[in-house]
C-alpha cells in the first residue's frame, strides 16, 4: 500500500492587500481630468485593467532576443519579442500615441498617453516616442515626409519586415551617439559616400534604441560635415546593410532592445541640408525631451499608486499605514514631487502646441526634463520602502519602477549636457530667457514667498552662471518654475507645500522631513 500523502498545514492569509485591480489611469488622476481631453479616459482605463498590467510584466520578463543567422547561416539580424511586447505596441500605437499630436490632438494629449504608458511598461514608449519625434524633422525633406509621415502616423501596428511602401504602418528610431563620443556627436566618425540619388554609410553607433523599428535618423560625415539622414530597415527584396551587434544588456527598460549596430555601405537619403546635420536633427531630439520630461512623472505616479494602495490597506500597530502620521508624512512629500513633475511636463507640453511659443518650450523643457528625472529616482526609492520587504520582490511593480528611474535622465543628454544646454540656450536665444521670465511673472502675486524666491533667484545670477555652477542654476530655475504652475493650476495645499519645503526654507533631503504640511489634504489630492 502506498503511503498516503499528507499536504502541508497552511494559514489564513491576513493583512495583505488585494491585488490593485483594475484602474482607470485617465479617471483617477486629478491632474489628467482637470487638464487633458476626457477621450483619453479609454486609453487610461484600458492600460489600468489588470491583465494589461500582466502583459506589461510579461513584457519585461520575457526579454527580446537577437537571431544574427537563420538555420542555414544567412544573416537575418533581427530581434524577436515575447507577444506581451506586441500587445503593447498595438494598444498604444492603436491609441495615437505617436499620431496625436500631428493628426488633430494635441501636444498635452501625447504627453498625457507618455505618462499613462510609462505607469505600466515604459519599454515599448521608445520607439513610438523617436517615431512621434522625428515627425517634425522629417519636414525638411517633402519627399522623404510624404512616403513616410502617413504611414508613423497611422494607428495601427504593423511589425511585418517589409518595406515603408507595403506596410500599414510604421515607427521610426534613431542612431545618433558613438563609442568615441556620445552625447559629443560632432566626433562622430561614421561615413557617408554619394551613391546617386541616395548616399552609403559605412560605421557604427553605439546606441540604436528599437533596432526593429522601419528606419532610422541618423549622423554621418560627408564632404561638408555631420549630415542627417534617413536609414531605412527594409527594401525593396532585400535587407539593408545594417547588422546587429548585440543588445545591450541595460539596467532597467527591459522590454526595449537597444542596441550596438554597424553600418556596412548602408543605404540611406539625406535628410536637411549637408553638413547641418545636428540642426535637422534636433527637431527630433527637442520633442524626444518632452517625453523624457513627462515620463519620470509617469513613473512616480506608477509607483505611488502601488505605494498608496498598500498604504490604505495594510495595517500595523493597530492602525492603517496611512493613518500612521510617519507613513503620512512620507506620502505627502513624495506626492510634492509627483505633482510638480507631472503639472510641470503638461504645462511644458502644452507650449510645443502653440507655434508662439517655441522659445519658452526651448528652454522649458530641458528644465522639466532636469527636474523631473532627478525626483524620480527618490520617489521610486521611497515608494517600494513603503512596501517593505515585499516592495523588493518582483511580484510587485516597484523593481521595474526602481531600475526604470534613472533611464530618462540619461537618454538623450545626461545631467550635465543638459544644464549646460540650459546656459547655451539663454546666452544664445534671448527670446527664450524673456519667456521663461514672463511665465514666472504670471504667478507672482499670490503668494510672498514665492515673489522673494523670485526677486532673490535674480538678485543671485544677474547674468549667467559660470559652467561649474549650471547645476545649481538649473535646479533653483527649474524649482521655480515648477512651482509658479503649482500656484496656478495644483490645489492650495500642494502649491504651499511644495513651495514652503522646496522654495522657502527647504528640508532635508529625505523624504518625510518636511514639516508644517497639511497632509490630510495633499494625500487627498492623489485621487480624484
Amino acid at each position: 500500500m502506498p503511503t498516503p500523502r499528507r499536504h502541508l498545514p497552511t494559514h489564513e492569509v491576513e493583512n495583505q492587500p488585494d491585488p490593485l485591480g483594475d484602474v482607470n489611469l485617465f479617471a483617477n488622476d486629478p491632474i489628467l481630468v482637470t487638464t487633458t481631453p476626457d477621450h483619453l479616459t479609454e486609453y487610461g482605463a484600458a492600460l489600468g485593467r489588470a491583465d494589461k498590467r500582466a502583459t506589461g510584466q510579461a513584457a519585461n520578463r520575457h526579454t527580446p532576443e537577437l537571431t544574427l543567422f537563420d538555420t542555414g547561416g544567412r544573416r537575418l539580424d533581427e530581434v524577436s519579442f515575447h507577444p506581451a511586447y506586441h500587445q503593447m505596441m498595438s494598444l498604444s500605437q492603436g491609441a495615437g500615441y505617436a499620431a496625436t499630436a500631428w493628426d488633430g490632438g494635441s501636444h498635452v494629449e501625447h504627453a498625457a498617453m507618455v505618462y499613462m504608458a510609462s505607469q505600466v511598461e515604459p519599454g515599448h514608449c521608445c520607439p513610438l516616442t523617436m517615431t512621434y519625434a522625428a515627425i517634425p524633422a522629417l519636414q525638411a525633406d517633402a519627399g522623404l515626409a510624404a512616403a513616410w509621415v502617413p504611414k508613423l502616423t497611422a494607428r495601427s501596428y504593423d511589425p511585418s519586415i517589409l518595406p515603408i511602401d507595403q506596410k500599414t504602418s510604421a515607427t521610426l528610431g534613431m542612431a545618433m551617439t558613438e563609442k568615441q563620443g556620445g552625447s559629443d556627436v560632432r566626433t562622430n566618425s561614421t561615413k557617408a559616400i554619394r551613391a546617386g540619388d541616395h548616399w552609403r554609410l559605412t560605421g557604427h553607433k553605439w546606441f540604436c534604441s528599437a533596432p526593429m523599428s522601419d528606419g532610422f535618423l541618423t549622423l554621418a560625415q560627408t564632404d561638408k560635415g555631420l549630415t542627417c539622414f534617413l536609414v531605412p530597415r527594409w527594401l525593396e527584396g532585400d535587407r539593408n546593410a545594417i547588422h546587429l551587434m548585440r543588445l545591450k544588456d541595460k539596467l532597467g527598460n527591459k522590454a526595449n532592445a537597444s542596441s550596438e549596430i554597424e553600418y556596412h555601405n548602408a543605404l540611406a537619403y539625406q535628410l536637411g541640408d549637408e553638413g547641418r546635420g545636428v540642426q535637422t536633427i534636433i527637431e527630433m531630439v527637442h520633442h524626444t525631451r518632452l517625453d523624457t520630461a513627462i515620463a519620470p512623472a509617469g513613473l512616480m505616479r506608477g509607483a505611488l499608486t502601488h505605494a498608496m494602495h498598500w498604504a490604505r490597506h495594510r495595517r500595523a500597530f493597530q492602525k492603517t499605514l496611512i493613518d500612521q502620521p510617519l507613513m503620512g508624512a512620507v506620502l505627502a512629500d513624495l506626492i510634492l514631487d509627483w505633482q510638480a513633475a507631472t503639472h510641470l511636463g503638461l504645462h511644458v507640453a502644452a507650449a510645443f502646441d502653440d507655434p508662439n511659443a517655441r522659445p519658452f518650450s526651448r528652454i522649458a523643457v530641458a528644465l522639466a526634463k532636469f527636474l523631473n528625472n532627478k525626483l524620480c529616482p527618490r520617489v521610486a526609492l521611497e515608494a517600494m520602502e513603503v512596501l517593505g520587504g515585499m516592495g523588493y520582490v518582483e511580484d510587485t511593480p516597484m523593481p521595474m519602477y526602481y531600475r526604470e528611474a534613472p533611464l530618462n535622465s540619461i537618454w538623450e543628454g545626461s545631467g550635465n549636457v543638459i544644464c549646460l544646454d540650459i546656459l547655451r540656450t539663454l546666452a544664445r536665444e534671448p527670446e527664450a530667457g524673456a519667456s521663461l521670465t514672463t511665465d514666472l511673472d504670471r504667478a507672482t502675486g499670490q503668494d510672498a514667498r514665492y515673489d522673494q524666491a523670485v526677486k532673490d533667484h535674480r538678485a543671485h545670477w544677474p547674468a549667467l552662471p559660470a559652467e561649474h555652477e549650471a547645476r545649481a542654476f538649473a535646479e533653483r530655475t527649474a524649482l521655480l518654475l515648477a512651482a509658479s504652475v503649482l500656484i496656478r493650476h495644483a490645489p492650495s495645499a500642494v502649491a504651499d507645500g511644495f513651495i514652503s519645503t522646496r522654495i522657502h526654507a527647504p528640508f532635508g533631503q529625505i523624504a518625510g522631513s518636511a514639516t508644517g504640511l497639511d497632509i490630510a489634504s495633499i494625500l487627498a489630492s492623489f485621487e480624484s
